[in-house]
């Protein structure tokens, strides 16, 4: 299997909220889990966020159909 930056039901391209952003291809079910977004990095120094391709291009709308939520030093992406 071919590693994927994005799920298949997502594109990226020009957001009219900031920058590029994440577009649905086609319609996606709700509920449907896309993936891990960011992964939280707890060292004793400090707490360091890294963010996946696919937690780099979601934006902030003020009517979203999707959500973020943790789970397990993670954070992941669903609608």
């Amino acid at each position: 299997m071919m590693y994927r930056p994005l799920p298949k039901e997502l594109t990226i391209k020009e957001s009219d909220i900031d920058g590029l952003g994440l577009f649905a291809i086609e319609d996606i079910k709700a509920g449907h889990e896309f993936g891990i977004t960011h992964y939280c990095a707890v060292y004793p120094q400090n707490h360091d966020t890294i963010r996946t391709p696919l937690g780099g291009f979601y934006n902030h709308s003020d009517n979203p159909n999707c959500e973020t939520y943790r789970l397990h030093g993670t954070m992941s992406l669903r609608t």
